[in-house]
């Protein structure tokens, strides 16, 4: 699975839907992680970036709403809520807490698909027009099926296999991803990727590109994403999107 596809979180103690919405919503490409508790679905949000969860209310043993009401509490994630087809109390209550839609069971994938879907592009147009203070809760970057998650330190390949960094690496990838399209110098790449400002490193950032090239080009010595501009510096060529 492209790690650019949505990764979208179900949380059902269903085994066959949590089988069947997975197997649909990958079909139609989306990345899907599903699983059956509120401690697996925090362990899940603590380890990878999720662009919306899909949360049923009438978990087993657990208080599916307490849940619903820390994701909003927590974060600005998109959360539809599953309820059963009486629970109309529980409908109102979650649109109350902000969850951004619901659904009944039961319901068919065609219509879950397209809540999703439609949840999502609420959701970037949203995020599209954001105060830049927004910037400060940024999540993840995106590129050409690349995800650099922020929160886990983490690189994540175009085939989901996660690629090991230094920590000059990740400091210089993200200050990339931080200023795509543009020639950034070698003092200002150097300035953007200090840790915390205080981390000065004892190579060039020409060995560092090198590195990182090596990482993530197909061919480190004919690179199309960080590539060079004579006599100026470097240029991140990718599209990027950032994930808050």
């Amino acid at each position: 699975m492209n790690t650019a596809s949505p990764h979208i979180l179900v949380v059902d103690d269903d085994p066959a839907l949590r089988e069947l919405m997975s197997a649909y919503l990958t079909e139609n490409e989306f990345q899907v992680t599903a699983v059956a508790s509120g401690a697996e679905m925090n362990a899940v949000l603590q380890d990878s970036v999720i662009d919306l969860v899909v949360l049923d209310l009438r978990l087993g043993g657990e208080d599916g709403m307490q849940l619903a009401r820390g994701l909003r509490d927590t974060s600005e994630l998109p959360v539809i809520i599953v309820t059963g087809k009486q629970d109309e109390a529980d409908r109102v209550m979650g649109l109350e807490i902000a969850a951004d839609d619901y659904v009944t069971k039961p319901f068919s994938n065609r219509e879950m698909l397209a809540r999703i879907r439609a949840v999502l592009r609420r959701y970037q147009a949203r995020t599209d027009v954001a105060s830049p203070v927004r910037s400060s809760k940024r999540r993840a970057y995106r590129f050409a099926g690349w995800e650099l998650n922020l929160l886990a330190r983490r690189l994540t390949s175009p085939e989901g296999q996660r690629v090991e960094l230094s920590n000059g690496e990740f400091n210089l990838l993200l200050a990339l991803c931080e200023q795509p399209q543009r020639v950034l110098s070698r003092d200002q790449l150097l300035e953007l990727s200090r840790l915390h400002g205080a981390e000065v490193y004892d190579r060039s950032i020409d060995v560092q590109i090198l590195r990182l090239r090596r990482k993530i080009e197909v061919d480190a010595a004919a690179p199309k994403m960080i590539r060079t501009e004579r006599g100026a510096g470097y240029v991140f060529e990718p599209q990027v999107q950032v994930l808050h």
